[in-house]
């Protein structure tokens, strides 16, 4: 048994779930922390001056603003002990947790599926599960369609927020249908981009559902980081799809090092990274709670984009797993942080 979910988790990258988690939750920080500068105005309290205590009733998560308080004789400044800036329930995060991890088990487990014949001919993924006989088909089907249950399900955590509710199976279509993208398009970079950026947008949906419904420009900030994403992902999927592009050319299967050769993708991939840096410093243009602390972030990012394109050239594409995997990591978790970090400092 234990063998078997060691398989399944190998099967749909589970450590790949960096990729995106990191950007799912920054947006979920970033709409609770608004989400209580929205209380604040309403009530005519600063959330900074006092601690803001979080229950979790039928009507969802409340807010109460409390200040200092004297215990024998003694102040204590609540603020350091137990201050928070965001307005998150724990069914919040735990919903959010839960439709991340099962629409992307979902998506890989499908894609598994999809090109077990590809992957079959393939010499790099000849031995994946399916077509190294790892796992059945019937395996991966029953666990893409609980894992997809198991995204819809989630979704009900969010109530009396229905939006997410109503977009599951719209978003998961669109999730797996990437699987089928580069057998008709060379653009199927910026479809499994796109597919990535979903995950901002859907977690600022699953807090700010009110919100985003009475204006919908409220989604704005996780527009533009779902914009970074979008061009982020398309551009290190090219770098990786460079290694498949004699293989891609035979079985008639389409990708940018296909149409424009390994030079003219990570030229592409180079101008996507750059649109990223530019996507993530146009965020604090629409979300002002972001200051220097981020521009820090932003200026490492582009450090280590450089650094992912010096890793790889046309005539040497053995260090892309590297610029792959290693690098795309610490930036989704670097952004996490350095967000986290702003948002916990500044007094916006």
């Amino acid at each position: 048994m234990f063998a078997t979910i060691r398989h399944f988790l190998s099967l749909i990258r589970f450590s790949h779930t960096l990729f995106a988690l990191p950007f799912a939750l920054l947006a979920m920080l970033m709409a609770a922390r608004l989400s209580v500068v929205d209380v604040a105005r309403h009530s005519g309290v600063i959330p900074w001056d006092g601690v803001i205590a979080m229950d979790d009733g039928p009507e969802g998560p409340s807010v109460t603003f409390i200040g200092d308080i004297t215990i024998g004789g003694v102040s204590i400044d609540i603020r350091q002990l137990l201050g928070t800036r965001f307005l998150l329930s724990v069914k919040q995060l735990l919903g959010i947790l839960l439709c991340m991890v099962t629409a992307r088990s979902a998506a890989m487990a499908f894609n598994r599926l999809a090109d077990r014949d590809i992957d079959a001919g393939n010499p790099r993924t000849a031995g994946r599960h399916i077509p190294a006989g790892i796992l059945s088909a019937g395996q991966v089907t029953a666990f893409a369609a609980a894992c997809s249950a198991g995204f819809v399900t989630s979704t009900l955590l969010f109530l009396p927020n229905r939006l997410p509710l109503y977009l599951s199976v719209p978003v998961l279509l669109f999730l797996l249908a990437y699987s089928y993208m580069k057998r008709v398009t060379s653009l199927a970079h910026f479809w499994l981009g796109a597919a990535l950026a979903l995950s901002p947008m859907a977690a600022w949906i699953a807090i700010r559902g009110e919100a985003v419904t009475a204006n919908p420009l409220d989604l704005a900030p996780a527009a533009v980081l779902g914009a970074a994403v979008l061009a982020w992902v398309a551009g290190f999927d090219m770098i990786y799809a460079c290694q498949d592009v004699d293989f891609d050319r035979t079985a008639k299967l389409h990708s940018v090092p296909v149409r424009l050769g390994v030079a003219g993708a990570l030229r592409l991939a180079a101008g996507c990274h750059f649109a990223t840096i530019v996507a993530l410093a146009a965020l604090p243009l629409v979300y002002p709670p972001f200051g220097w602390v981020w521009w820090t972030g932003i200026a490492a990012v582009a450090v280590l984009l450089i650094y992912e394109h010096a890793l790889v050239r046309p005539d040497d594409l053995t260090r892309v797993n590297a610029a792959f995997f290693h690098v795309n990591a610490v930036i989704s978790l670097g952004l996490l942080a350095v967000g986290l970090a702003d948002l916990l400092i500044t007094k916006t």
